[in-house]
């Protein structure tokens, strides 16, 4: 398709990983010397964007994992009347959250809008600009492509690093293609869906809001620094699950 056209321009603010575009290139079949430019985010993510990675998160497959996510989404939910959307890799995490905080956030005059459960992507966007009192959890629709307006998203909540799985057909099919297929594939797919997922949180200038990570695979692997020295450098506060709404809150207003 490339070589029909005497120019193609390809632009995204994620495109590169790890300040390369070595993987885009190798997925669609450009040359080594294909002309590049990589710029740096327009905004001050220091001054924007707050950054928390609870160091007491129980790993996802302890008994009591979708309790300590509950527990973000209500404090979250709660200290900032709602503007908090939470990012998921599995409906079914997504639903046990849901059924969890439902009755408290509704105590609190907060709405819950679950992917799946409240209906489709669309219709909880509209939802959730129209009431930004609410909690919107979401699947892999959210992670890209929606633009919420300004003061409408103050929190987003990562709960775990957007790998895709290994036994699907296709994906199996393309981590073929490597030697090493978990470095070469898997990781910068990752990354790249991840960096996606957090720009949803700051779309102009003047926004401000804080960002939750509950994968401690982020701190404790060693691909987990890729994901980091991905995004924008951003205040990295130290925190607990139950202080994250507080901590959240102070930021904002502060």
């Amino acid at each position: 398709m490339f070589d029909k056209k005497d120019c193609t321009v390809l632009t995204s603010a994620t495109l590169s990983t790890q300040g390369t575009f070595n993987y885009i290139k190798s997925r669609l079949g450009l040359a080594e010397d294909t002309d590049e430019l990589l710029v740096g985010s327009p905004f001050d993510y220091t001054k924007a964007a707050c950054l928390m990675i609870p160091d007491d998160m129980p790993q996802p497959n302890s008994e009591g994992y979708l309790s300590a996510l509950s527990k973000v989404f209500t404090e979250l939910g709660i200290s900032l009347e709602g503007h908090t959307m939470g990012l998921f890799t599995s409906y079914s995490s997504l639903r046990g959250v849901a059924q969890r905080i439902r009755s408290t956030l509704s105590a609190s005059g907060v709405q819950l809008l679950a992917q799946g459960v409240d209906g489709p992507p669309q219709q909880l966007t509209r939802r959730f600009i129209e009431n930004p009192k609410s909690v919107l959890l979401g699947t892999n629709s959210f992670w890209e492509g929606v633009d919420f307006p300004d003061g409408v998203l103050k929190s987003l909540v990562l709960t775990r690093l957007p790998f895709q799985v290994p036994t699907d057909p296709i994906v199996k099919a393309r981590s073929d293609q490597y030697s090493d297929p978990f470095n070469q594939y898997s990781v910068p797919q990752a990354v790249l869906k991840f960096r996606q997922g957090i720009g949803r949180l700051i779309r102009r200038k003047g926004d401000k809001g804080s960002i939750i990570l509950l994968d401690r695979r982020i701190t404790s692997r060693n691909y987990g620094k890729a994901f980091l020295e991905s995004i924008p450098a951003c205040t990295l506060t130290p925190c607990h699950l139950n202080n994250v709404g507080q901590i959240s809150s102070e930021w904002i207003q502060g």
